[in-house]
């Protein structure tokens, strides 16, 4: 989904992540904004990079997965636009979690904005580290 829908980086730091859709018709809605589900691919894709970013190296003995997404459209969106995806829970936190045998659930936050920077929309993504059988 992102190379079809031509997703890109602009950002990416401990911090936070910016991923951009770019103002593309195809992807338009019936009041020619960015269709809702390119909206949720957007901050969908920029919320895994950011959880890949700090647990990527745990991939040998953890499968990060998606187990919940909620998602707040606030004004039309026109342009180009940002998804900018920061964890709400320290890294070290999650990481003992896991280490302990847990199950660790965490959430990444997004904001969406356009070329403006006015805020259009957030999301919620929870993601889980399910723990490998051995």
């Amino acid at each position: 989904m992102v190379a079809t829908m031509n997703l890109f980086f602009e950002r990416a730091t401990p911090a936070c992540v910016v991923m951009v859709l770019p103002d593309q018709p195809e992807f338009h809605n019936h009041i020619g904004g960015p269709h809702a589900g390119a909206l949720f691919t957007l901050g969908e894709s920029a919320s895994g990079a950011l959880v890949l970013g700090h647990f990527g190296d745990l991939l040998d003995r953890a499968t990060p997965l998606a187990v919940q997404a909620t998602i707040r459209y606030l004004k039309v969106a026109a342009g180009a636009i940002r998804a900018t995806a920061m964890l709400t829970r320290p890294v070290d936190e999650i990481r003992e979690e896991l280490d302990a045998g847990e199950r660790p659930e965490f959430d990444v936050e997004i904001q969406f904005s356009d070329e403006a920077a006015t805020v259009t929309g957030s999301m919620t993504v929870t993601w889980t580290l399910k723990p490998k059988r051995v």
